[in-house]
């Protein structure tokens, strides 16, 4: 397995773009009021972690797949993407609303672990990773995506409270819908263009 640097740096771009505006980012925001920041980036990005390795896992089961076959799925689920991002509303709920403070590394890194983990199933994040997979190289997108991820999150803990204030997340999902939408004509195009 051989590293791409230009899918890294697409698995990179387009799910840090998904990811900014998901709910995943305001529980990271919440959680980092609450508790340890860095406690709460590590538990996070351990889910992370695990759902990225799913995911390629599962883009390299697509992988085998004939050529045509691969790409169209790929559109398909580009498309998917394109039409969750643009049509979502910018959803910043699924912050946990309780309001004690947790200490201690073990008890920071379980409850940050299992809201990014339940929280992430099955997220467009996920869909988009193992579709890359499918397409752009296991390894590469691997990298890509979980530093993406561990980023958003980090991000959130440190910036987080700045970007909700100042950045229209519609923006943001908006931006990274017009991406996913673009990558499933190319999808297409290369499908039958050869």
């Amino acid at each position: 397995m051989s590293l791409d640097p230009l899918a890294i740096l697409t698995a990179f771009g387009l799910i840090f773009l998904a990811e900014l505006p998901d709910k995943t980012m305001f529980a990271s925001l919440a959680m980092g009021t609450r508790m340890r920041p860095l406690y709460v980036w590590i538990g996070a990005s351990s889910a992370f972690i695990v759902h990225v390795a799913i995911a390629v896992g599962a883009g390299s089961l697509i992988g085998l797949l004939p050529n045509v076959a691969v790409k169209l799925v790929s559109a398909a689920l580009f498309a998917f993407g394109a039409f969750v991002l643009l049509r979502s509303g910018g959803d910043e709920d699924g912050a946990d609303e309780a309001g004690r403070t947790v200490t201690g590394f073990w008890p920071v890194w379980t409850a940050a672990f299992m809201a990014v983990f339940i929280g992430e199933w099955g997220d467009l994040t996920q869909i988009t990773t193992a579709n890359l997979a499918a397409t752009n190289g296991v390894l590469s997108t691997a990298i890509g995506s979980a530093a993406a991820l561990m980023s958003v999150s980090a991000l959130a803990l440190v910036v987080g409270r700045f970007i909700a204030k100042r950045v229209p997340l519609r923006m943001v999902q908006r931006v990274g819908g017009v991406c996913m939408g673009l990558l499933a004509v190319w999808s297409v195009v290369e499908a039958f263009a050869g």
